[in-house]
C-alpha cells in the first residue's frame, strides 16, 4: 500500500474546543449509565434480593422494518440474567467487562476483542476460557447500553480487523486534538493504494464534491476500478466492503454520505449472499445487531447491481445455485422484514430461484477485462433510478 499522503494542518481552537466537549459529553454519559447499572445491582444485593439484567434479543424473530426509520428495528422482547448459583460466573464476567470499560473511558484508552479476552485471564474464577465466550458477554453489554445509544466503541471495545478501503475524490479530516493538528488525508493521492478505514470513525469529517459512493463487495473489483481511476472519470468515492462491511466500514459510509448529502449505490455479486447477507446488512443492518442498526445501517444506499436481470440482459456467465443459496433466498423472502416490505425484491429473488443461478462480479470480463469500466457501470450509473431499494 502507498504512504499516506497527508498534510498537517493547524484548526481553529473553536474547532477543537466543541470536538472535546462533544467527545467528554459521550464519555460522561458512557461512565454515567455504567455506574448506574452497577450501582443497581449493588443495592438490590444489599437488599438481600436477586439482582436481574435484563438484554434486548438479537435475533430476526425480536426485529420489525420500519420503512419511514429505513432499518431493522430491534423489538421488545429481553433475555433475563439473574444472578443465581448456576449463573454467577457469567454475571461476574459481565460485571467485570463492564468495570474495564468504565476504565478504559476514564483513562482514555481501548481494548480489541482479544485484548478483553486476554485481560479476563487476571479475573481469576471469573476468566474466560474460549474468546467465543468473552465475544458474546461483550454483545450482551453493547445491547444492554444500546436503549441509551451508546454502542461498543463508546464502551472502548474495538474490533481486531480494521475497516474496509477508500479511493476517490475526498479528502478525510483526522484531528489530533493534543497538538491541535489535522491530517488532510487526500484519497485520490494513494497511487495504487487506498485509504484504510480506522476502527473508530467518530472523530472525522470529510471534504469532498463527488457525486456518489458506489460500495463494491470484492477486493478485485475495486483495485480494477481504482488503478484506472474509475473514481476521476465519474466524480465518485469508491469503498471496498471486502465482503459483508465491518461496523467501521459502515458507519464510515453513513457518516460520510450524510455530510455529503449524497447516494450510495452497492455493487455486489448476484447471489443471495450478496443479496441478503452483504447487502441487507449495509442498507438496513441485521437481526443479530439490530440494536444499534441506526447508527451502522445506511437507509438511503440502493443495490446498483450484479442483478438478475443483468445475467440475462449481459449473458454473463453463472453458476448452478448451492442448496445454502436456496435456503438463504427462501429464508429471505419468508423471514426477512426489509425483503418482505420491498416487491421489487421479492421478484428479483424469486427470479433468481427460478433460474437456479448465480454470478459474479467479475463474471463480466468475460466481454473484456475492463468492459466493467468501460460500458457495465457507466450504462448501469444512466438510470440510478431503476436501481433495487
Amino acid at each position: 500500500m502507498a504512504k499516506k499522503k497527508a498534510t498537517g494542518k493547524m484548526v481553529s481552537r473553536s474547532y477543537l474546543d466543541k470536538v472535546k466537549k462533544s467527545n467528554a459529553r459521550r464519555d460522561r454519559k458512557t461512565i454515567e449509565r455504567i455506574e448506574n447499572a452497577a450501582d443497581t445491582i449493588h443495592k438490590t444485593i444489599l437488599k438481600k434480593q436477586k439482582p436481574t439484567m435484563k438484554f434486548p434479543v438479537r435475533s430476526l424473530s425480536n426485529v420489525s422494518y420500519d420503512k419511514r426509520k429505513g432499518y431493522l428495528e430491534i423489538g421488545r422482547s429481553r433475555k433475563e440474567r439473574t444472578l443465581t448459583v448456576n449463573t454467577v460466573k457469567g454475571f461476574a464476567q459481565t460485571l467485570r467487562m463492564m468495570g474495564l470499560s468504565r476504565e478504559l473511558v476514564s483513562s482514555n484508552d481501548f481494548a480489541t476483542k482479544r485484548d478483553v479476552y486476554y485481560q479476563s485471564k487476571n479475573w481469576e474464577e471469573a476468566k474466560f476460557g474460549e474468546q467465543t465466550e468473552s465475544d458474546t458477554v461483550m454483545d450482551d453489554i453493547e445491547a444492554f447500553f444500546s436503549v441509551d445509544d451508546i454502542t461498543r466503541e463508546l464502551l472502548r471495545f474495538v474490533p481486531d480487523d480494521h475497516g474496509g478501503a477508500v479511493a476517490g475524490e475526498l479528502v478525510v479530516l483526522d484531528p489530533d486534538l493534543e497538538s491541535g493538528v489535522v491530517e488532510r488525508i487526500d484519497c485520490t493521492r494513494f497511487g495504487s493504494g487506498a485509504y484504510s478505514i480506522p476502527s473508530s470513525v467518530e472523530h472525522l469529517s470529510f471534504e469532498t464534491k463527488a457525486k456518489f459512493i458506489l460500495a463494491i463487495e470484492t477486493g478485485g473489483i475495486f483495485q480494477r476500478l481504482q488503478s484506472h481511476k474509475f473514481w476521476k472519470k465519474q466524480d465518485c468515492i469508491l469503498v471496498s466492503m471486502a465482503g459483508v462491511p465491518t461496523r467501521s466500514t459502515r458507519r464510515f459510509i453513513r457518516r460520510l454520505s450524510d455530510e455529503a448529502k449524497i447516494p450510495v449505490y452497492a455493487f455486489v455479486d448476484c447471489d443471495p449472499y450478496g443479496i441478503s447477507n452483504i447487502y441487507r446488512t449495509l442498507k438496513v443492518g441485521s437481526g443479530n445487531a439490530a440494536h444499534i442498526n441506526k447508527f451502522f445501517c445506511v437507509p438511503h444506499a440502493s443495490y446498483l447491481g450484479v442483478t438478475p436481470q443483468d445475467i440475462i440482459d449481459y449473458k454473463l456467465p453463472t453458476h448452478p445455485l448451492k442448496d445454502v443459496d436456496i435456503k438463504r433466498a427462501k429464508d429471505a423472502l419468508k423471514n426477512d422484514p426489509f425483503f418482505r416490505s420491498k416487491k421489487q425484491w421479492i421478484n428479483a429473488i424469486e427470479m433468481l430461484l427460478k433460474m437456479g443461478v448465480r454470478a459474479e462480479q467479475q463474471s463480466l470480463a468475460m466481454w473484456g477485462l475492463n468492459y466493467v469500466i468501460d460500458e457495465y457501470l457507466p450504462a448501469k450509473l444512466t438510470a440510478p433510478g431503476k436501481f433495487l431499494p
